[in-house]
């Protein structure tokens, strides 16, 4: 996205991203794993996994493609039985209100279910969302990601994925949409930077003045130096 260009079309991940889950998913992760086979994640491994690419954290589990499939459909229905409800970070409303402010059409593209998600945000803040598309595939959030921008009918030079994974940054390659990384979620930062991201965020805060001009991307970027939130300040 060329700074010049104002932000028309903001298209965010959930999880780790608005969604503050982490917390939650390290919690029922033992139970997830114990019910479906696959390696059991210690502290030192979880630290680990958040450096790896997805398919690098799947062959460290034990995890095959085939199994995939249950095991998020497993993680969807938890979360959205979960009480009390996973939360969102604190900020959301305000940056989703400030980009429609500014013309910008908002929308989710996420794993979860569209029931989940619209659990956590609640009505009012739901209600600044244009368009959801979930329920992806560990591997698919590309075509959803064309599908929104196509529903949208805004130009791609002016659209941006927004998430906290190393396999949101190469859906948005995929579907030719520019990536702006979040550095509070699941992914550490420097796995983010591997996949050079138009933009690097450390709060919400920054999000709407970035895409509408007010801080170039270069500028966004240069916080790389700034050392990573840990699990517990971070509470996908």
């Amino acid at each position: 996205m060329d700074p010049h260009i104002p932000c028309r079309l903001a298209i965010f991940d959930f999880d780790g991203t608005l969604s503050d889950s982490l917390p939650w998913f390290i919690r029922v992760l033992d139970d997830v794993a114990a019910r479906h086979r696959f390696r059991r994640v210690d502290d030192d491994l979880a630290v680990r996994l958040r450096t790896m690419e997805t398919q690098a954290i799947l062959k460290e589990l034990g995890i095959p493609l085939w199994k995939v499939p249950a095991i998020a459909r497993d993680l969807r229905r938890r979360k959205l039985e979960a009480v009390p409800p996973v939360p969102l970070f604190a900020g959301v409303r305000e940056m989703l209100e400030g980009l429609k402010g500014r013309g910008t059409t908002v929308a989710i593209v996420s794993s979860d279910s569209e029931g989940s998600v619209r659990r956590t945000l609640g009505a009012e803040i739901a209600s600044l969302v244009s368009h959801f598309n979930c329920s992806a595939s560990i591997f698919g959030k590309a075509a959803k990601l064309r599908q929104v921008a196509s529903q949208s009918r805004q130009p791609t030079a002016g659209a941006i994925y927004i998430g906290d994974e190393t396999r949101d940054a190469e859906a948005a390659a995929k579907a030719g949409l520019r990536f702006g990384a979040v550095t509070w979620g699941y992914s550490t930062r420097a796995a983010l930077l591997a996949h050079r991201p138009a933009f690097v965020f450390d709060t919400l805060a920054e999000i709407v003045g970035a895409l509408h001009g007010a801080q170039r991307p270069e500028a966004a970027r240069l916080v790389a130096a700034r050392p990573l939130l840990a699990a517990e300040e971070v509470a996908e």
